[in-house]
């Protein structure tokens, strides 16, 4: 019989975020910690990939607004990157209030996908700050590490 080390059964039956080797990514509670809103599952996949990179926690992701505003407080968030079409048309800035009001201490950072009136009315609907998804990855990276920097201190 081997004297190695046996698994525990929480250890095997518990889910684990994976790096791109297939091995477990530990986080600790210094990390800054995300959530992800944005209706297109490749433009998440994207800004999980990049925020993995910049050695941040995704805490979770949502499809639609409801979904962000029901899940999102319960996860601890930091941050909160949320695409500007995610919102309701009609309710732009009343559903960042909304969001201010279930996650007071989290950053929301809005991501536009045209620059235009609308950054300034993120801003003014209760962003912290916007970022251009047609902007470079590497400019992408430098504003969420800004970002983070900023939940931090």
């Amino acid at each position: 019989m081997s004297r190695g080390r046996l698994p525990q059964v929480a250890e095997t039956n518990t889910p684990r975020s994976m790096d791109v080797t297939g091995e477990p990514l530990l986080y600790h509670e210094g990390m800054t910690r995300v959530y992800l809103a944005d209706a297109k599952p490749e433009e998440r996949s994207a800004l999980r990939l990049l925020l993995m990179d910049l050695k941040m926690e995704v805490v979770g992701e949502a499809a639609d607004w409801s979904a962000t505003l029901a899940n999102a407080p319960a996860t601890r968030l930091d941050m909160l990157l949320v695409d500007w079409d995610l919102l309701p048309i009609d309710l732009g800035v009343q559903a960042l209030a909304k969001l201010r009001l279930v996650c007071p201490a989290a950053l929301v950072i809005v991501l536009i996908s045209h620059l235009d009136a609308r950054q300034q009315a993120a801003l003014s609907a209760g962003a912290d700050a916007f970022i251009s998804k047609g902007e470079m990855p590497e400019r992408v990276a430098e504003r969420l590490r800004l970002a983070a920097a900023s939940v931090r201190t």
